[in-house]
């Protein structure tokens, strides 16, 4: 069995909940090194870069129509209506500009995306994403005002050894909003997250290997 795969099943082996989803994050890997994952049969990509996901998708997604694509990395305005034709997910939704674009964008091709709001749950100055004092206001304004399918919260805990604190803190804002999704979890610690109701976790070492 091909390593990949027999990864993929590691992982799958580690979660009890058949409502968790695997995002395997392919982002800078090529489409043959994926490629098994998708011959297995999983549908749910990550990808961090417009343009690298537009070269690697585009045509695979015609022929495979079950994939379903995950942005998850930093969204740039200006790349806005690009990532609507290409992803189904957006887990970066970060500020009123992106939202109201990213409204207009789907609504003019008459698609309908599902997002989540990127929350900066350790209040962190280099990172992205809606203060948690913001949070109410913006969920507000992407779910009443823009009409936007915001199904859940999304965060990237800082690296200072508390993810259990800040998976709890994303999960209990998350129940506050009703939501049902929350994307949390990556490689070194979705397990932890999993214990707070993660039900996206995005994997990709520990499916792909590490990057070089």
């Amino acid at each position: 069995m091909c390593l990949i795969i027999q990864n993929f099943i590691n992982v799958k082996s580690l979660i009890a909940n058949s409502n968790v989803n695997i995002v395997a994050v392919s982002k800078t890997f090529s489409y043959e090194h994926i490629k098994p994952l998708v011959d297995y049969g999983h549908n749910h990509f990550g990808e961090n870069k417009v343009q690298e996901a537009q070269g690697k998708w585009s045509e695979i997604k015609k022929i495979q129509p079950n994939v379903k694509l995950h942005m998850i990395g930093k969204l740039q305005s200006n790349k806005a209506k690009e990532a609507v034709k290409l992803f189904d997910y957006i887990h970066s939704v970060d500020s009123p500009k992106l939202a109201s674009l990213l409204a207009k964008f789907q609504n003019n091709i008459n698609k309908k995306l599902s997002y989540f709001i990127q929350v900066n749950i350790g209040n962190e100055t280099q990172k992205s994403g809606i203060g948690i004092k913001a949070l109410d206001e913006f969920f507000y304004y992407c779910t009443k005002e823009l009409k936007l399918n915001i199904i859940g919260l999304m965060a990237i805990p800082p690296n200072d050894g508390k993810e259990t604190f800040h998976f709890k803190n994303l999960m209990e804002l998350n129940k506050l909003l009703g939501l049902k999704e929350l994307s949390m979890g990556m490689s070194k610690d979705f397990k932890e997250a999993l214990k707070y109701e993660a039900t996206f976790i995005r994997i990709g070492s520990s499916i792909f290997g590490n990057r070089s």
